[in-house]
């Protein structure tokens, strides 16, 4: 399918030659089941798409020989290379995106929602915010996952089951919004 978003991210290669594979973040199919007793499955297929703020992340403190080193070029603008979010996402990203049907999803603002609580590779738990909209884009499904990274305040809004969310995206109903 055809998307607004990259589809296929290129590595990203640090000026020491290492390259860092960026291929778990490349557009794919997910597809989430509900199953109800005495109903047929409702089934929802999303392409599902990640944005480089999942791996990339402009920090004040660094400077600017450091931010020139670790940039990457994507198609919409550059950012520096972020070894902390790319693991976190390497490890969780897609699992977390893959079982949203099963996963803690709440409001996170401006119409977007979010999963959170992973173990990172130390096997600390970790407020994980993973803020996703979703919308349709040539009569298909989409899931946008626009930034991914740890958090150290801990933050959350209503939640809110994806099955809803598929569901009225599904059948052209106002997406749900927070309660007032």
């Amino acid at each position: 399918m055809k998307i607004s978003e990259v589809a296929k991210w290129k590595n990203f290669t640090d000026p020491d030659g290492v390259e860092w594979d960026l291929s778990f973040l490349n557009a794919h199919e997910a597809v989430y089941v509900h199953s109800e007793e005495g109903k047929k499955d409702l089934i929802y297929k999303f392409y599902v798409s990640y944005s480089f703020h999942c791996f990339a992340k402009d920090y004040p403190e660094q400077s600017h020989e450091e931010k020139e080193w670790l940039m990457y070029h994507a198609p919409k603008s550059s950012r520096p290379f972020c070894v902390r979010r790319y693991g976190l996402a390497k490890l969780h990203l897609k699992n977390c995106i893959m079982n949203l049907d099963k996963m803690k999803v709440f409001h996170a603002g401006y119409g977007s929602y979010a999963v959170f609580d992973v173990v990172d590779e130390n096997g600390d738990k970790v407020s994980y915010f993973a803020p996703f909209i979703v919308f349709r884009e040539s009569k298909k499904m989409r899931i946008h996952v626009t930034s991914a990274y740890p958090l150290t305040d801990k933050v959350g809004g209503d939640k809110v089951g994806f099955l809803k969310i598929a569901n009225n995206l599904l059948k052209g109903k106002p997406l749900p919004h927070p309660q007032k």
